[in-house]
């Protein structure tokens, strides 16, 4: 981390370090208080607990980097957003596709009730993951055979959620590269399947079994298509933190849950030509610039995030003044370690966090169809070096 950056993330990840684990400790206190009186108010406190760590990433994209999310769907699609239990499917494109998510839940006011499935060891990321999995995010290991359970237990449980939720699915399994699309070509060409060129192959066994648990209680399935026009950079995480801003197109079309087909083949079909549809919506976007097929929605940039962020850096800097005083009664010494040892610690945590949004660009080897037809749970698509 280069010195002038490390003077812009350090002062960042100390407000966030410390606001995260203030969050922790409420939820934890809450989780094991207010839980087992009733689920349904402690999810409603979380709620608004966990926002008060969120926005702060919101605010990294709205304030810091001045992230442009252009959100294009018919009125019908875009009315529904956060009224409803929706399950989200959505190309996994670029580093930051959860934090785009996360901008459009905020939107839609359900931030604190946006659920994911995610790999295993993200629950083990500081503050953001342990705040993940206090807001039940489902974790798994990326095999089927340990993670169907798991998942219909966890579907099951959202049964009872006591406010609008949406539930993040990224059924391709892995983020997207040239790479792992070159390999997801040889597969397709190999099987007689439709070749894809923006998008990789989905994997259903994870969809399929989402719909099956979650049929009779989620209205709807939000089809979303992310990508970054052409003459755009690509933003990271790491772009964000050092405030560069970029462009983000989002496309979203609503399917009434009702709708879908009765059987898991029939499901997984569906699922498959969702992909096919979407990699040619990308074609016509490489052309056109833009999603041309739907009108371009007013998302604005709320002040929340603003305030909160406001209120972070007030009550840090009121409790550091108190900590700087406090210190002054030992040695200078004492001091010094201190202030190092807590320096050394945030750049620990957000040189982690960065390699943690950049984890999984690596290239796969040749699919196998073994691996193709595994779930669409987050996993590898490919055997991964």
């Amino acid at each position: 981390m280069a010195l002038p950056v490390a003077g812009v993330i350090l002062p960042i990840g100390l407000i966030f370090l410390f606001s995260g684990l203030i969050v922790n400790v409420i939820q934890a206190l809450i989780f094991v208080l207010v839980r087992p009186i009733s689920k349904s108010f402690f999810r409603r406190m979380n709620r608004f607990v966990a926002e008060l760590l969120w926005l702060e990433f919101i605010w990294l994209v709205d304030w810091w980097a001045n992230l442009k999310v252009h959100v294009y769907a018919d009125s019908k699609t875009f009315k529904s957003l956060g009224q409803e239990h929706a399950l989200v499917i959505c190309n996994h494109r670029s580093d930051i596709d959860w934090l785009v998510g996360w901008v459009l839940a905020q939107r839609a006011g359900c931030l604190g009730s946006t659920l994911a499935v995610m790999k295993k060891s993200s629950k083990f990321l500081p503050v953001l993951g342990w705040s993940m999995w206090f807001s039940e995010y489902l974790f798994l290991e990326r095999s089927w055979a340990k993670d169907e359970n798991t998942l219909k237990f966890g579907l099951q449980r959202l049964k009872d959620f006591p406010r609008p939720f949406w539930l993040a699915l990224f059924v391709e399994g892995t983020r997207f590269t040239q790479a792992k699309l070159v390999a997801a070509q040889e597969y397709a060409e190999a099987s007689g399947l439709p070749v894809p060129r923006n998008v990789l192959i989905p994997r259903t066994k994870g969809f399929v079994s989402a719909v099956a648990t979650m049929r009779s209680f989620v209205s709807a399935i939000y089809d979303v298509t992310i990508t970054i026009p052409k003459d755009q950079p690509s933003p990271t995480m790491l772009s964000i933190l050092k405030g560069k801003s970029s462009v983000v197109h989002v496309h979203i079309k609503r399917h009434e849950m009702q709708e879908l087909p009765q059987t898991d083949d029939e499901v997984a079909q569906w699922c498959r030509d969702r992909f096919v549809a979407k990699d040619a919506l990308l074609d016509k976007h490489v052309i056109n610039g833009t999603f041309v097929d739907e009108q371009l929605q007013d998302i604005g940039r709320p002040l929340k995030s603003m305030m909160v962020i406001l209120f972070w850096v007030s009550l840090l800097s009121f409790a550091s003044s108190k900590l700087f005083k406090w210190s002054l009664i030992f040695s200078s010494w004492t001091g010094i370690i201190f202030t190092t040892a807590v320096v050394l610690l945030v750049a620990l945590l957000m040189h982690i966090f960065i390699l943690f949004s950049q984890a999984e660009r690596s290239t796969p080897a040749k699919i196998s169809p073994s691996r193709v037809t595994n779930g669409g749970v987050p996993g590898k698509q490919s055997k991964e070096k």
